[in-house]
């Protein structure tokens, strides 16, 4: 009897011992299959954390629509048309990105959206030639990159891992001042840097954190929602959440192509392709982000030529419908990173309530009313996540003096051209907004760099 009471409490450890290591091997087995790019959590999982992607880009998706349509002269019913087209054009492109179309898309969890970096080129053809040379120079350029990525592997010599990681590092640095400027208020705020703008975001970063860092499952996956959300909540009593644009938006119409027209002009192209073919090691680097950030692992040449395959061909799609260059979104691949949550299934969720938004002006005009304080609280947590998702991509190429002067011009040339503008305000107007850019000029220099500085016979090739 006395051995039986003994024995009693060794045994309630012991059981209480494999209890604990089950629950933990049950939440490794949990963040396992997250990581796994074709798992498909339970929908009441996945439709918020594919809003939540919705969320993170779909200012940012608008933003390049009202741009040129202000260079443009563009008038109040066209540009919202522009910005419908954005979003229908873009959840089709992130369902083609995600779930794939025989070779096109890379099948990884990558939302797809108007790219920012054909702005400084596209803002003076719209401005002298019109929309219709955009659109033209557009489906050119498309075309061009789809060419890029059907012969990825005979290209991909352009892009080791010291040139992607090193675009995918300046994407995340270059969108840090974008971030900060949410977090003011917005570019062009009366009230830039009111105090009650920076406390809405440093709420919303704040809660973000807390949320990733000290929660787990589902809590920890959608913080950036929650954030969001709990910023939407302080801001409402305040009257900083703006719901005219609802009332005044169509329930319901349907993409029309060719509304705007298409014109062939040879230095429209010429500008819009060359950025395109830029562009490609931007895609190829949020494609590796993507990856390396969620799902833990290089990604395939397969997976690298179908996305921007799928990029190219987007983007001739795009022009056909009257918008805009379309590009994997880089607050994205943080948030992917930022969450641990690598399903490409959620992101094609989020990819069809684009297409519902592009076809509902309602529910766009809804989710554009978020401050923008509020998205700059959590944006630059995403943005910091894509630099340092380049940080571990050039952790896989060798730190010898030839990559690290490679990083270093890169670097120079990208945050060091822009900060200076008059070092170039006497080159042509094409060539000045490429260098304005930073990221065209960095990206170049990591590619020529690469292609003519001599390799050490006895490093490891890069893979």
């Amino acid at each position: 009897m006395s051995q039986d009471i003994t024995d009693r409490p060794l045994e309630k450890g012991r059981k209480k011992l494999e209890k604990s290591s089950t629950k933990d091997n049950r939440s490794f087995d949990d963040e396992r299959r997250l990581r796994d790019v074709n798992y498909l959590p339970p929908l009441r999982k996945a439709i918020p954390l594919g809003i939540q992607h919705v969320l993170a880009m779909f200012v940012s998706n608008a933003a390049v629509p009202l741009i040129i349509a202000g260079a443009a002269g563009l008038s109040g019913a066209d540009t919202v048309f522009l910005v419908q087209m954005a979003m229908f054009v873009a959840g089709v492109a992130t369902l083609v990105q995600t779930l794939g179309i025989g070779p096109l898309g890379a099948r990884l969890p990558i939302v797809m959206g108007t790219s920012f970096g054909f702005v400084p080129v596209m803002i003076p053809i719209a401005a002298s030639q019109g929309l219709p040379a955009v659109f033209g120079g557009a489906l050119i350029g498309g075309l061009a990159m789809a060419v890029v990525g059907l012969f990825y592997k005979r290209l991909s010599v352009f892009f080791p891992p010291v040139v992607s990681g090193t675009f995918v590092l300046l994407i995340g640095i270059l969108l840090l001042p974008v971030g900060f400027a949410y977090v003011g208020g917005g570019v062009g705020a009366a009230d830039f840097g009111a105090p009650h703008h920076l406390l809405l975001a440093a709420l919303v970063f704040f809660v973000t954190v807390a949320f990733h860092q000290f929660c787990r499952g589902f809590l920890s996956e959608a913080a950036v929602l929650i954030g969001i959300l709990v910023g939407c909540a302080v801001a409402a009593p305040l009257g900083l959440l703006d719901f005219s644009k609802v009332s005044e938006a169509s329930w319901f119409q349907l993409p029309i192509p060719f509304e705007v027209g298409l014109a062939f002009d040879p230095a429209a192209i010429l500008a819009i392709a060359l950025m395109a073919l830029v562009t490609c090691a931007e895609s190829i680097g949020d494609i590796s982000g993507t990856a390396i950030g969620g799902a833990e692992r290089e990604a395939t040449d397969r997976e690298l030529s179908g996305g921007v395959m799928a990029d190219g061909l987007s983007s001739s799609f795009a022009a056909l419908f009257g918008a805009f260059p379309q590009i994997s979104f880089s607050q994205n691949v943080g948030l992917v990173a930022l969450t641990g949550v690598a399903s490409r299934f959620v992101v094609a969720i989020g990819g069809a309530f684009l297409v519902l938004a592009g076809l509902v002006p309602k529910l766009g005009a809804v989710v554009s009313a978020i401050p923008a304080a509020v998205l700059g609280g959590a944006v630059i947590i995403m943005f910091g996540m894509i630099a340092s998702a380049g940080v571990k991509m050039l952790s896989r190429a060798a730190f010898n003096k030839r990559n690290m002067l490679i990083v270093g011009v890169s670097l120079a040339m990208a945050i060091g051209l822009p900060a200076q503008s008059g070092l170039y305000e006497n080159a042509p107007q094409q060539i000045g907004v490429l260098l304005e850019s930073g990221l065209i000029p960095g990206a170049l220099a990591s590619i020529v760099l690469n292609l003519i500085l001599p390799k050490d016979p006895t490093e490891a090739v890069e893979s």
